[in-house]
Order: structure tokens, then sequence, then C-alpha cells
């Protein structure tokens, strides 16, 4: 659009509010400001000119030698590589395509799996008898973040306590009546 009053004294306008008086204005539109490649993806428009639309170019940023012009490009996407799943789980992402969204799997050492997060891994460490013959075993947290927190208790004297490892509990061998009654 051009406006004119007197010699030279012209406004042009361009349709992205680019505005130049007395000369004509240079329109430029860069087609990658509405991001239309998207994530993981980066956009480049080399010819900025209303009159060279449709001409940028995304690539992948996981693989430089994929890339498209006038529209994504077809990235694989490990969603494993943000190592989403917690301490003690291995991931696997089995459809890498750009359109799969949470469908990677976390395993937990002991099997237990979820999709698309973390799943809950458990480990209760009483299950290998820490404590040993004559005490009682309590893990108050079982998550594999939290070890060695299990607690051994004396069956015969519930005050001796010991953290992480058995307790040293008495032990009255008469009790038993070895030498009989």
């Amino acid at each position: 659009r051009s406006e004119k009053s007197s010699l030279n004294d012209f406004t042009c306008t361009c349709q992205n509010g680019v505005t130049a008086t007395g000369v004509p204005a240079t329109c430029e539109i860069d087609e990658c400001t509405k991001d239309p490649c998207g994530m993981g993806q980066t956009c480049e428009d080399p010819d900025k000119s209303y009159t060279s639309q449709h001409d940028f170019k995304c690539t992948c940023d996981s693989d430089t030698s994929v890339t498209q012009v006038d529209g994504p490009a077809a990235c694989s996407r490990d969603e494993c590589l943000t190592q989403p799943c917690g301490a003690g789980q291995t991931c696997d992402d089995p459809n890498q395509t750009k359109n799969s969204h949470s469908d990677f799997t976390c395993t937990c050492q002991n099997g237990v799996m979820a999709t698309g997060g973390p799943a809950t891994c458990e480990m209760d460490e009483c299950t290998k008898d820490p404590c040993g013959m004559g005490q009682s075993c309590e893990d108050p947290n079982k998550s594999y973040t939290s070890q060695h927190d299990f607690k051994c208790t004396c069956d015969n004297d519930v005050s001796i306590v010991q953290i992480d490892g058995p307790a040293a509990c008495s032990k009255d061998e008469c009790t038993s009546q070895p030498c009989g009654a």
C-alpha cells in the first residue's frame, strides 16, 4: 500500500507492519516465526521475501540429515533420551516416530512396568532376611531411592533395635533348657 501527498513524501507499508517513507519498504516474512517445524526441529527460511513463501526448511535436531521443505521433517524421537524413568529403572521407547508421545516403558529391577512415566518400584530389604534368627525386620520405605533403612528388632527385647543391620540381641541359652528340667 502506498500513500502520496508530495514528492518523496509517500509511505509504503508492508503486510507485516514494516513502513518506509520516500522509498519502497523492504517487506520480509520469516515463515519460521510461527514455529512450523515443532519441537525437536530447527527451522530455516533462506528467502524471506513475500514472493518466496513456503520455502522454509525443517531439520531434525537429532539427525541433521533428515530435512523437509515447507513442513515438519519426519524425525525419530526417542523419549528415553530425557531419562523419564526413576532410579533403578530401564527405559524402552519402541515407537520413535515424531507423532508418538508417552509410549515409552519404564521397568523396575523387580519387573514392575509402567507406560508413559516412572514405574512405582518397591524393594523390601527384609525379603533377604538381613536381621537373622530371633529378630524381626521392618522396611518402612520400600522405594529404590531409600535403601539401607530397614530396622531389626530383637524378638526377646523390643527395646533393642538396629537400623541397616542385625541388632545386638542378648541370647539366654538356658531358655531352651539344654540341661533338662
